[in-house]
């Protein structure tokens, strides 16, 4: 056993290894290092785990609600008639369909009144003619699509999106049953193998969802997408519909659950059966207007649950920072244990972070990350920068 004095001269002598500014730099590595653990262990994980620890729900059929899918179209009669069947042949006991016909001028009737002769429980409707347009015209389509449901659970998707299996319907149900009132769920890209940055774009849709899945099972929820979302009828008339957002461009899926979720009951659907699987980005102009239009929107989000992601990136940063400075001063002053415990911080976050994101990619079959993490994991944030900017010019140049 060390006496009192022998531990005081080890410390000492620790502690005359390194300069002040060595001291400063580590800590600063450190502390980085520490908070990025932080995301990536107790929030980025948090879809995996507790999905594994949730398992399947078995729900008998006769416990299921009623269930009102609403989707909105304009001008896109060829995606519906490639995606209405997949909804339309969904294995749930009770269910309708209405797909509202916002303002089209291609065959958007045409191929919604064909599906109706097949499929009974097929309702179309339409925005009058003589409706503004404007930044509110989404929001009257799916405010028509509301009030025409007959039931009172309302489940949303888009035109250009199809279920990942004929469970989708189901997987809602169940949390539903649980009593949740609002429930958020992951939209898969499908991207052609050969369409340039495919990796980067899997990746950026992967952590995007993975930041409001997350945060939403911490009891935090701040936002959700419209191409695969779910709440009560009740819930929307009892927040005066979309009045919260009426002002706002956009808005009526992300600002508009930022604004009503509550806390205790929003639930997710994180199985592969309850996934939809979004088919209209073949190109990077396309990726950018479909994620451009939530880095706008974002500005607007009501609460502090979205901003810990400030730090996350920050904290990003000054860690790639931080350890480019400490291995460099280690190197030039020929301190070892320096550089060897930078190297070893880099080493740990990289595999914490390829495990956490293998892990949710999996659950999501969302794409596969090796090396190629490390680019994707610097570039992302920098990247949102940009489209943001470009979403705040064009919507500029609109007003």
């Amino acid at each position: 056993m060390l006496s009192g004095t022998q531990k005081m001269d080890l410390l000492n002598s620790l502690f005359n290894q390194f300069t002040l500014t060595e001291w400063i730099l580590g800590g600063i590595l450190l502390l980085c290092f520490l908070i990025q653990l932080f995301f990536w262990l107790f929030i980025y994980r948090r879809p995996y785990s507790y999905q594994k620890k949730k398992g399947e729900l078995s729900i008998p059929d006769e416990a299921l609600p009623a269930i009102s899918v609403i989707v909105t179209s304009k001008n896109n009669a060829e995606e519906l008639g490639r995606n209405l069947p997949s909804i339309l042949e969904q294995d749930y006991p009770n269910f309708e369909v209405i797909v509202v016909n916002s303002g089209s001028t291609d065959d958007t009737d045409i191929v919604l009144k064909a599906a109706e002769l097949k499929y009974p429980h097929l309702y179309h409707t339409y925005v009058p003619a003589e409706a503004d347009g404007g930044i509110n015209e989404k929001k009257l389509a799916l405010t028509l699509g509301i009030k025409a449901a007959k039931y009172d659970f309302l489940l949303f998707t888009e035109a250009y999106c199809k279920p990942s299996s004929k469970h989708w319907i189901r997987e809602f149900g169940k949390e539903f049953t649980q009593g949740k009132e609002v429930i958020l769920g992951f939209s898969r890209l499908e991207i052609p193998k050969k369409t340039g940055l495919r990796g980067f774009m899997l990746y950026d849709n992967l952590i995007h969802h993975l930041k409001f899945l997350s945060m939403a099972i911490l009891r935090k929820p701040f936002m959700g997408i419209g191409r695969n979302l779910a709440y009560k009828k009740e819930l929307f008339f009892k927040n005066k519909g979309f009045s919260p957002v009426l002002n706002l461009e956009g808005g009526e899926d992300d600002i508009y659950i930022n604004r009503i979720a509550p806390k205790k009951k929003t639930g997710v659907v994180l199985s592969q059966q309850g996934l939809t699987e979004t088919g209209s980005v073949h190109h990077f102009s396309e990726w950018r207007a479909l994620k451009s239009r939530y880095l706008y929107s974002k500005q607007y989000y009501k609460g502090f649950s979205f901003r810990i992601f400030s730090l996350e990136t920050f904290s990003k940063y000054l860690f790639y920072i931080s350890l480019i400075g400490t291995i460099a001063l280690g190197i030039v002053a020929g301190n070892h244990i320096l550089t060897a415990s930078a190297l070893l911080f880099f080493v740990i976050r990289y595999v914490v972070q390829w495990r956490v994101t293998t892990l949710n990619s999996r659950l999501f079959n969302a794409g596969k990350y090796h090396l190629n993490l490390f680019f994707y994991d610097i570039f992302q944030p920098l990247n949102n920068t940009r489209f943001r900017r470009y979403a705040i010019k064009r919507n500029r140049a609109r007003g």
